[in-house]
C-alpha cells in the first residue's frame, strides 16, 4: 500500500492583528513557532518554512526557525519550502541541517530550490546572469555531500574542494533532501538525475495539468537505473467550518498578497472570478474538511503524488485564523484525505 504524507509550509507571512494592524517580524516569527506546535500536536507529518528577504515574509533564517521548532515539538518533521540554493554555501546549508537533524533527533529535511523570488542574488553578491549555473552546480556538490563520505569537488561557481569530510554526520547516514520545481521540464530532468525526490510548486491551474511532469520524473528515474522517488506537491489554501466561511475569510487577504507580488511581476489584478476559479477547479484548497479533502485526494492521483503540503500561510491572515485551518488540517482533513485514497 502505498504511505502518504501530509505537510504544511509557511513563507512566515506578516499578518495583521484583530483591527488590521501588521505584526513586527518578531512576532510574527514567534507565530510560526506556535503554529508548529499545533502541527506537531494534530498529527500533521512535516512543517516547513520558507526562505525570503523581503519585509512581508519575517523568516529570513530557516534553520534557526526550526531549531527553536524541534525544541517545542516531538514527532513532526522539519523543513524548507525552500532553501535558495543558489545564494547559499551547500556545505554551510548542509552543515546546519544535519546540526537540525541531530538536535531534532532525526526529523530535519530540505527542500532545494533556485527560488521564484530573488532577492536573495544581491543582497549576498551573486549575479542574476548565473542563475542557472549556480543552481546546476550547488545541486551538484550538494548531492555528493549527501554520501557523507570523504568528497571532492570542482565547478566555476567557488574554489576547487579538495578531499575532504563535513561534519556532523547525520545517525541516518543522509540527510532527507527534495528538489523543489515550478512548471520547467529541465529541473525535473535534473532532480532525476541526482536521485533526489521531486516536490512540485502547484500556485495556479488545475493540478491534473502537472501530471506529465510528474511522468517525465518518473520515466527519467527509469531511464537512468534509479528508483522511484517520492513525488510532492505544494499548494496555498486555508480551512474553514464551511465553503463559504473559508472563501470570504482567505479572499481579501490572498488577492491582496497576489497583487502585491503581481504589480512586481507584471500580472494583472486578481478579480474575484479568478479566485473562485483557482478554488473551484485550480490550485487553492479552500473550503471546509470534507472539500478540500476531497480536492488534496483528487490532485494526489491525478499527479500521483505521496504527499501534499497546503501551504497555509496566505499573505495578512491572522494567526488564530491560520491555528484554525491547521487544526481542522490535522484533525478532520488529513483523515479524511487517507480515508478518500484508501478507497
Amino acid at each position: 500500500m502505498t504511505e502518504y504524507s501530509f505537510g504544511l509550509d509557511t513563507f512566515g507571512d506578516v499578518t495583521v492583528d484583530a483591527a488590521g494592524v501588521p505584526l513586527p517580524h518578531h512576532q510574527v516569527l514567534r507565530n510560526v513557532v506556535a503554529e508548529a506546535r499545533l502541527a506537531d500536536q494534530v498529527g500533521i507529518d512535516v512543517f516547513s518554512v520558507g526562505e525570503h528577504h523581503r519585509d512581508d515574509f519575517a523568516i529570513t533564517a530557516p534553520d534557526v526557525v526550526l531549531a527553536a521548532i524541534a525544541s517545542v515539538t516531538e514527532q513532526i518533521k522539519l523543513g524548507t519550502a525552500v532553501t535558495v540554493l543558489s545564494s547559499d554555501d551547500p556545505i554551510r546549508v548542509y552543515e546546519r541541517f544535519a546540526t537540525l537533524d541531530a538536535l531534532s533527533n532525526g526529523r530535519a529535511e530540505v527542500t532545494l530550490g533556485r527560488g521564484s523570488f530573488t532577492e536573495s542574488f544581491p543582497l549576498y553578491g551573486f549575479d542574476l546572469h548565473d542563475y542557472e549555473v549556480l543552481f546546476e552546480e550547488k545541486l551538484d556538490l550538494f548531492a555528493k555531500l549527501r554520501t557523507e563520505s570523504e568528497i571532492a569537488w570542482q565547478g566555476t561557481t567557488r574554489a576547487p574542494l579538495a578531499p575532504t569530510h563535513v561534519y556532523p554526520k547525520t545517525a541516518a547516514g543522509s540527510l532527507p533532501t527534495f528538489v523543489g520545481v515550478g512548471g520547467s521540464p529541465e529541473s525535473v530532468i535534473r532532480a532525476a538525475r541526482h536521485g533526489l525526490p521531486l516536490m512540485i510548486a502547484i500556485i495556479g491551474g488545475e493540478p491534473a495539468r502537472f501530471a506529465p511532469l510528474a511522468d517525465l520524473y518518473r520515466r527519467a528515474l527509469d531511464q537512468l537505473g534509479l528508483p522511484l522517488q517520492p513525488i510532492g506537491i505544494h499548494s496555498p489554501g486555508f480551512i474553514a467550518k464551511t465553503d463559504e466561511e473559508a472563501r470570504e475569510l482567505l479572499y481579501p487577504h490572498f488577492v491582496a498578497n497576489r497583487n502585491r507580488i503581481g504589480a512586481e511581476r507584471g500580472w494583472g489584478p486578481t478579480t474575484r472570478a479568478q479566485y473562485d476559479a483557482e478554488a473551484d477547479h485550480g490550485a487553492l484548497f479552500v473550503g471546509s474538511p470534507e472539500t478540500v479533502a476531497t480536492k488534496i485526494a483528487a490532485a494526489i492521483q491525478a499527479v500521483g503524488a505521496q504527499r501534499f503540503d497546503l501551504k497555509y500561510s496566505n499573505g495578512s491572515m491572522p494567526h488564530e485564523q491560520l491555528l484554525e485551518s491547521i487544526r481542522l488540517y490535522g484533525t478532520e482533513v488529513i483523515p479524511r484525505v487517507r480515508e478518500l485514497l484508501a478507497n
